[in-house]
């Protein structure tokens, strides 16, 4: 991921101070440490070496050449408007592009959430018979991150890594951090078997995790965790089965009632962020002949009047295709559903399709008949969107189109991942990581206390989380990389923080996946010789 350069060098910053552990019995046995100290570490036959301060004076000689890297590091920083691949993909072979409208095409601002969050806790109250208390919670915008599983049976949101293993210290009840002593006696350990994770589109069968992979669940995770604020606080007994789905509902009925869209097209300044960027990019591909369309699952008039915000009344000339409240993922696999079309005035009309016309807006549908309709199948199409689930698992595992996945998060990651700070305490943790795994071969008990302590340094800089979300952390890594990151590297060909990054690629660029070497290709601290070292670190820095 992003780190892996930070990490590559820092391993050639601790290969080096290994290699220096296991040849400075050699070196004082000439009566000299590597650093030159007064007296030997390793001393003659008989004599019991000096294991503490050798072991401290490997630690310094390592920090430092970990600090001599930063610099390096520093001037090859992460770009946040490149566009990064998981699958080799060419653009000279894309001749279709399709959209998502959310969070694809147009952005939202901040205001949104809370709307959003504000209009579900009123319905809690006003419609669920929810005490009216809950009404002094307000939108944190910074509690939750995409990505989030929650166990409705305990009422606890959590983060779990790629191989179902819960993140400690990311266990919340409400919105209080669970012990990670309760957290390990609640699931017996800290992993989650298969058959209690989230379905394949991160929902939940009431006996299930739900995954919250939607930016616009972020409100949804809040509110949950408020609600369950208010009655823990209060000694309040409830189910929390019950809780989630009257949530869930609210939240549902937040956009099927139409409240969020009203607000929106009453606001249009302030709710939407204006970017000529989008119309840039779909100018950019319509100039080289590209044919796009559009599928969402927003209504009409909602569409209409954001594209017109953002991209210009003649919106529709650029798009072959237009579909709206196409019922995403359903869209991708029902083939019962046929199209309708949509007239100016938004009134659906009886007739039967048997051609998508350029300028016409169609509602529902499916995707089987839309391939039949228009003849767009397999890897020349490449279709974006921000839900992984809802917007590219189908795509990229039945139908073969290629996908790439919108992540906003992504800019401001690493935008952090480029900070002096970051790169310093990611670059020392795994120098540090290496040093302990060369030296706990040492059993005596000075060089355990020294251990120990590094042990704890190590923990200590272990949850990284600090750096993005206080709360939970990176949205792609901390310890592991996370079960997010995981789907978005099966399920998106590429991803980008939005689609402007486009533009500052040729139509014909290929993108290429980096080779990160597998585990078993990257040898051990101790066992990497000298004269590879050098090379491996150069490599590293250049990235």
């Amino acid at each position: 991921m992003a780190t892996a350069a930070v990490t590559a060098a820092a391993r050639g910053a601790g290969a080096r101070a290994v290699t220096a552990l296991r040849d400075g019995c050699r070196t004082a046995a000439r009566g000299r440490s590597l650093t030159g100290p007064t007296r030997p570490l390793c001393t003659a036959p008989g004599t019991a070496p000096d294991m503490k301060r050798y072991l401290w004076e490997r630690y310094r000689e390592a920090k430092r050449s970990t600090e001599e890297l930063v610099p390096s590091i520093m001037n090859n920083l992460l770009n946040p408007d490149a566009i990064f691949s998981n699958n080799e993909m060419s653009l000279s072979d894309i001749e279709i592009y399709g959209f998502d409208y959310d969070y694809t095409l147009v952005f939202y601002s901040k205001h949104l959430h809370t709307l959003i969050f504000n209009a579900a806790r009123d319905l809690l109250i006003n419609e669920h018979r929810y005490p009216v208390e809950i009404r002094k919670y307000e939108y944190d915008p910074n509690f939750a991150i995409r990505g989030l599983h929650y166990d409705v049976q305990r009422a606890v949101l959590m983060k779990i890594d790629a191989f179902h293993y819960i993140q400690l210290g990311t266990v919340y009840r409400g919105l209080s951090v669970v012990p990670d002593e309760e957290v390990i006696e609640m699931y017996e350990g800290s992993h989650v078997p298969l058959e209690q994770m989230s379905d394949f589109y991160g929902k939940s069968s009431g006996n299930t995790m739900k995954q919250f992979m939607d930016i616009f669940s972020l409100p949804e995770m809040t509110l949950l965790s408020c609600v369950n604020e208010y009655f823990l606080k209060n000694n309040i007994d409830y189910e929390p089965v019950h809780l989630y789905k009257d949530v869930k509902d609210s939240i549902r009925d937040v956009h099927t009632k139409g409240i969020m869209y009203r607000a929106i097209e009453a606001d249009i300044e302030k709710y939407i962020c204006y970017a000529e960027q989008t119309r840039a990019v779909l100018a950019k591909l319509a100039d080289h002949g590209k044919k796009m369309f559009l599928i969402t699952n927003s209504p009409s008039s909602f569409v209409d009047k954001g594209m017109r915000y953002i991209v210009g009344k003649d919106w529709r000339d650029l798009f072959d295709v237009v579909i709206v409240q196409a019922e995403k993922p359903n869209f991708f696999n029902d083939k019962r559903r046929p199209f309708r079309k949509v007239n100016e005035k938004g009134v659906l009309l009886w007739d039967k399709i048997y051609k998508l016309q350029k300028g016409q807006i169609y509602k529902q549908g499916n995707l089987y008949e839309f391939l039949k309709l228009t003849g767009w199948r397999g890897s020349k199409v490449l279709y974006f969107g921000d839900h992984i689930y809802s917007d590219l698992a189908d795509l990229t595992l039945k139908h073969g189109w290629r996908t790439g996945a919108i992540i906003p998060e992504l800019r401001s990651e690493l935008k952090t991942m480029n900070t002096e700070q970051y790169i310093q305490t990611v670059a020392w943790l795994q120098t540090l990581t290496g040093l302990l795994e060369q030296m706990q071969v040492h059993r005596d008990a000075e060089s355990q206390l020294v251990l120990q302590e590094w042990k704890k340094e190590r923990k200590d800089m272990e949850m990284t989380k600090g750096f993005f979300n206080a709360q939970f952390g990176s949205l792609f890594t901390d310890q592991n990389p996370t079960y997010f990151l995981r789907r978005l590297s099966r399920f998106a060909d590429i991803y980008m923080a939005s689609l402007s990054c486009l533009l500052n690629y040729d139509v014909s660029h290929t993108f290429y996946p980096r080779r990160t070497p597998l585990q078993h290709e990257l040898p051990a601290w101790s066992d990497r010789p000298p004269a590879a070292r050098l090379p491996l670190l150069q490599e590293a820095q250049a990235k």
